[in-house]
């Protein structure tokens, strides 16, 4: 048996979640989650109804293309911060920008972006992890300004 890869083991969550919702299944806790960020992305619902299709998704950052997977995934990240008040400086930023702004999906756009530059900072060079917190947190002060 052919092992599956991180990719397609993440996918496969947003995939089962789909797949529940549409068939009115019972979700779990995690899929609930998964699945509130899918409903509030509609133009990634036909890529989730294809299997085939999903699993086989390559994005193309540099073609415009962005990766529906990478996105969802950052919006579960932050809303985990926010719940989860680590770092508090996350629940801040959030709180501050949906007064400035009155809609949450945006706000966790805006935040996502901060996000995704560390990370992509992260995997440049992993070791100066404490400076891209920083970075993250920096970013995170600037937004709404």
């Amino acid at each position: 048996m052919e092992a599956i890869s991180e990719k397609e083991r993440v996918r496969e969550v947003y995939l089962r979640t789909w797949e529940k919702y549409r068939q009115q299944s019972p979700l779990d806790g995690i899929e609930e989650q998964v699945l509130d960020v899918i409903l509030s992305h509609p133009e990634y619902h036909a890529l989730l109804s294809d299997r085939d299709l999903a699993l086989a998704f390559e994005a193309d950052p540099s073609g415009g293309i962005e990766n529906p997977f990478l996105h969802m995934g950052l919006h579960l990240a932050i809303r985990e911060q926010i719940s989860l008040g680590r770092p508090p400086e996350v629940r801040r930023t959030y709180r501050r920008l949906l007064l400035q702004l009155g809609d949450a999906h945006e706000v966790e756009h805006q935040m996502m972006l901060c996000l995704a530059e560390a990370l992509w900072e992260y995997t440049q060079d992993p070791r100066v992890q404490g400076e891209i917190e920083r970075s993250y947190l920096d970013c995170l002060a600037r937004l709404g300004d």
